[in-house]
């Protein structure tokens, strides 16, 4: 998972159901800082971590089977 990445948004507030967007930042006062495109256009969205959901857009690279990570 990398920030700035493209994400799906799912957040009551904003009545958002798996609204695209680019996640470009998580805040320290603890929002989401969004740009989201509406009707053509670019907005910045800042939602709160603790009433919005997400996932990135992308997948996670599949791990090699016997490749053993150090933790």
């Amino acid at each position: 998972m990398e920030i700035p990445g493209k994400v799906s948004v799912y957040c009551p507030l904003i009545d958002a159901k798996g609204t695209a967007a680019k996640l470009l930042a998580i805040t320290s006062q603890g929002y989401y800082h969004l740009e989201v495109e509406i009707r053509g256009r670019r907005h910045t969205m800042f939602l709160p971590v603790a009433q919005a959901a997400m996932y990135f857009a992308e997948p996670e690279p599949e791990i090699e089977e016997g490749l053993e990570i150090e933790r």
